[in-house]
């Protein structure tokens, strides 16, 4: 018996492009508890590819075709039907792994998703682990659910009727390496999104940059408790609701471009 058979039925997959900051980590931290990891990479050209062959990944190459695309040609590359779905920067912390193997320990689990917290893990200060979180579903049967297909937009809705486990240990997310990655990573996500959703009507659009600004920010800052981030957690809190801003402004020169656009 080999060592991945001792291990649950679960595939983990991970899209990359030029991930060689952490891809070995993050794959060798996944295999604490799957029993192979998929990296689905569109055309990296630095170590990511060699990294993650030497940490134990099977490495698939194809041109990028979007978020969810992508992800559903990770669900269909695994061999095993129980999915662990990861970014090329999100660690199992060996808690997490005894958990997510505890789940498994007399067969399938009853549930077939599993609500996944997300925890900051900032490039200054301790993981914010009690704060911040996300709420992904990242531990899934693709028997029941599967990525959507969609250029944008990576995560799917639940089903109905489907009960939902949760896992208490969160994945550490390590997002980015500072203020000016980060800037640009949701300025890069701010335009995908305006392009590839659907689009709205410019006097809606309107009230959302004269009036919205305030509201994202409040969001983060106080209904996800970024305040509890000290200074840090203001500037990311700055930073995100601006890129959930520009999202709308980028839609809005869309639509001024577009005929046939909704009025209304």
């Amino acid at each position: 018996m080999t060592a991945s058979n001792l291990k649950p039925p679960i595939s983990a997959y991970i899209r990359t492009l030029n991930e060689e900051r952490m891809i070995g980590e993050v794959v060798r931290a996944a295999l604490q508890v799957v029993q192979e990891v998929i990296v689905i990479d569109s055309g990296s050209t630095d170590r990511t590819i060699e990294i993650a062959e030497d940490a134990g990944a099977r490495v698939i190459h194809h041109e990028w075709l979007g978020n969810g695309h992508q992800k559903r040609l990770a669900e269909d590359a695994c061999a095993n039907d129980w999915l662990l779905d990861l970014d090329a920067d999100e660690l199992i912390s060996s808690a997490l792994a005894a958990e997510i193997a505890a789940k498994f320990r007399n067969g399938e689990p009853e549930q077939k998703i599993y609500m996944t917290p997300l925890a900051l893990a900032p490039p200054v200060g301790r993981p914010w682990r009690d704060f911040g979180l996300q709420k992904r579903h990242k531990l899934y049967d693709r028997r029941v659910v599967r990525a959507p297909s969609h250029k944008a937009w990576d995560q799917f809705d639940i089903p109905s009727g489907v009960n939902l486990g949760r896992l208490n240990e969160p994945i550490l997310h390590h997002a980015f390496t500072g203020a000016e990655q980060f800037i640009a990573k949701v300025n890069r996500n701010s335009s995908v999104r305006a392009q590839a959703l659907p689009l709205k009507s410019k006097p809606y659009l309107a009230l959302r940059i004269l009036f919205g600004l305030p509201v994202y920010f409040s969001k983060k800052y106080f209904l996800q408790q970024y305040f509890r981030g000290g200074v840090y957690g203001f500037a990311l809190a700055m930073v995100s609701g601006y890129g959930r801003w520009m999202r709308d402004v980028k839609m809005w020169e869309r639509a001024s471009k577009n005929p046939h656009a909704p009025e209304l």
